[in-house]
């Protein structure tokens, strides 16, 4: 890959990493639900002006909509109002990897390899340890909300793959349309129209500015160069770049919000690093390394 493409690919990485310290920013000004749907909100605009609808049948779209954009995100904004460090709720949504595998087992008959069971073993452990803490700083339902996140984005994957080749780009900014109702329904059953009022009368430019990030950057820029880059080099030349997220996720927690993991928390995610390392490499070490013993 030239040297181009690569610093293309380390400008989405870092754009998706840093996504998780602007969420908790908006997060400190806007309640969960509505956040989303603002979010959304911005990003479907281009839709019907600048970009042409993919060539889907509706009920696809609905449901792509539904579960990488609306449960995805509402899992992942609830799981951080309730106190899930911006930092480990990088680590902790790449369960997708996981949950995708066990989906395309179940509902497509794909097989198990023995790499991505043992990556999925490895990966649980560091989830219980992360989860393991009693009085620490991830209370259990922000973890199971961020899980439910992750679930919700392996089933929009599962979902993607009926699609074949389409332009990412134009699933991910139609697919936008989708959640801003939901999101907007949600906010008012638990968060109440007075919350919302006062939230949108009192927003501040940090809040105004996370919005502007997370549709602007992480989303349209992010998703159309990695769309572009897909249409350049085989999926399994790009997707590894993605374990980069938690590293940025962690690292820019670290730097701009002072999050520090304790000791359990630390082997936790480590393990959770390797499993998904296991994953996504053990099939080709194994067909390296294997031949060559025998």
């Amino acid at each position: 890959m030239p040297l181009k493409d690569l610093l293309l690919a380390l400008v989405v990485i870092v754009a998706w990493g840093l996504n998780f310290v602007v969420i908790k920013v908006g997060l400190d000004g806007l309640p969960p639900m509505l956040l989303g749907g603002l979010r959304f909100a911005l990003v479907a605009i281009p839709a019907v002006f600048f970009i042409r609808r993919p060539q889907l049948p509706l009920r696809w779209l609905l449901a792509y909509g539904l579960t990488i954009s609306f449960g995805q995100f509402a899992f992942l904004f609830e799981a951080m109002g309730n106190g899930m460090p911006p930092g480990l709720a990088s680590l902790v949504l790449q369960s997708q990897a996981f949950f995708t595998m066990i989906f395309a087992a179940v509902f497509l008959g794909e097989r198990l390899r023995a790499a991505s069971v043992l990556g999925l073993l490895v990966a649980a452990g560091g989830l219980a340890l992360i989860g393991s803490e009693n009085g620490g700083h991830v209370p259990l339902l922000a973890l199971v909300l961020t899980l439910g996140g992750g679930a919700c984005w392996a089933m929009g994957n599962i979902i993607t793959r009926r699609f074949g080749n389409i332009d990412l780009m134009a699933l991910v900014i139609w697919g936008a349309l989708v959640p801003p109702l939901p999101f907007f329904a949600m906010s008012w059953y638990l968060e109440g129209p007075a919350l919302i009022e006062t939230s949108l009368r009192n927003i501040g430019m940090s809040s105004i500015l996370s919005l502007v990030y997370l549709a602007l950057i992480a989303t349209m820029l992010g998703y159309g160069l990695w769309s572009r880059l897909l249409s350049r080099y085989p999926a399994g030349k790009v997707a590894p770049f993605s374990l980069l997220v938690p590293v940025v996720g962690l690292s820019s927690s670290a730097v701009l919000l002072d999050e520090r993991l304790s000791a359990i928390q630390c082997w936790g995610g480590l393990l959770v690093m390797v499993g998904l390392l296991i994953n996504v490499f053990g099939p080709r070490l194994k067909a390296r390394f294997l031949p060559a013993r025998a």
